[in-house]
């Protein structure tokens, strides 16, 4: 892959990382500054289950991180646009849907069906 590319993919993987970071910082901030003092039970409520909702959704943001970090790292490495199953290499349209991919389109199929085999 050409190095212009990976700084490209680079930028849109660093770009990612500190909007993510940002949320959490923000979540964070949101949550110790809440005023937990709700007297009414179905306010409280409300309030508790937009909680659950939100940690789920940085919960699913730090699982995101680390791939991000992980994809930086084989950019360091040369390897970002290899796959990681068979050593040829991501087509660019797969990295620009999932930048942070490590398996072509033909590995990950083949992964999603064993998965599926093993699930029935």
């Amino acid at each position: 892959m050409e190095k212009e590319i990976q700084e490209r993919f680079r930028a849109q993987l660093l770009a990612k990382q500190a909007e993510i970071e940002q949320a959490m910082e923000k979540t964070l901030e949101g949550m110790t500054d809440q005023n937990t003092n709700i007297p009414d039970p179905n306010d409280r409520a409300t309030i508790e289950s937009d909680r659950g909702f939100e940690l789920r959704i940085r919960d699913r943001e730090k699982k995101l991180l680390k791939k991000i970090k992980a994809a930086l790292v084989r950019i360091d490495d040369g390897v970002y646009g290899i796959c990681a199953g068979c050593g040829e290499e991501i087509g660019v349209k797969r990295l620009e849907a999932r930048p942070v991919t490590n398996l072509c389109i033909d590995c990950k199929t083949l992964q999603e069906n064993k998965e599926k085999s093993m699930g029935q």
